[in-house]
């Protein structure tokens, strides 16, 4: 298994505490917003991660994290040179990750579940590919996930009328197949290639599981407000021992 941490973006609606930085580098409590993915990384048991972020940005991450020694890993970098979407700067690891499986998490993302058991379910799982879900009572400003059994059968993006509470979060499980389904989506609307759009070819094929993470999860990169409430949990966490 192989790692993919997807650390690109403008973070517009972050301005103007990203105008002249990548939101990934943002403080949260005391270290990077970045550290803690690839402390997931760690604890999940996956050793060799690439970075993928944008030029202006990357010498910036090199120099903070380096070959990922601190964290335990091996770090290599990947640039996206533009904004061409979750499922685009994913398709720039299959050189890295070749004939293994990845793990992709979103480098703004936040949570204390531990990843090393559904790493090793799915590295014995024929094919296919895990997303992970949390339940949000408002779940209409997130990619919503319908479940029928264990199988996942829909992930609708920002519905009006939600058909679940489970919501989609930044982190993923893909087989060796993913580069042939990355060939096949198209742009969206906004011209970008979407990971929703990815995730629902295996959704649609009938390979895609759901895994509901247990403990505290966030976003932290979406607004002001998520920052700072991501701020002030994880001091908390961090002075309990939890992450």
């Amino acid at each position: 298994m192989r790692g993919v941490v997807l650390a690109g973006g403008k973070a517009t609606r972050l301005r103007p505490l990203t105008k002249v930085t990548n939101k990934h580098l943002l403080p949260i409590y005391d270290r990077p917003l970045i550290y803690y993915p690839l402390q997931a990384m760690a604890r999940a048991g996956v050793q060799d991660v690439l970075l993928i972020t944008n030029p202006e940005h990357a010498g910036h991450f090199i120099q903070l994290l380096g070959s990922g020694r601190e964290f335990g890993l091996k770090l290599a970098y990947e640039l996206q040179e533009e904004a061409g979407g979750l499922a685009q700067a994913v398709s720039l690891a299959e050189s890295f990750v070749g004939s293994e499986r990845m793990l992709v998490l979103l480098g703004d993302n936040i949570f204390t579940h531990d990843l090393r058991p559904a790493v090793e379910r799915f590295s014995s799982q024929a094919s296919g590919a895990v997303i992970f879900g949390v339940e949000m009572e408002h779940p209409e400003q997130y990619g919503v996930i319908e479940m029928d059994g264990e199988r996942v059968v829909g992930i609708e993006e920002k519905p009006t009328a939600p058909k679940s509470k489970l919501i989609q979060t930044g982190i993923y499980m893909y087989d060796t197949a993913v580069w042939s389904q990355l060939r096949g989506i198209s742009p969206s609307a906004r011209g970008e290639l979407e990971i929703t759009d990815l995730n629902n070819i295996y959704v649609d094929a009938g390979t895609m599981r759901c895994e509901t993470l247990e403990g505290y999860w966030i976003d932290a990169g979406t607004s002001h407000d998520e920052l700072l409430a991501a701020n002030v949990a994880v001091a908390e966490l961090r002075r309990a021992g939890r992450i």
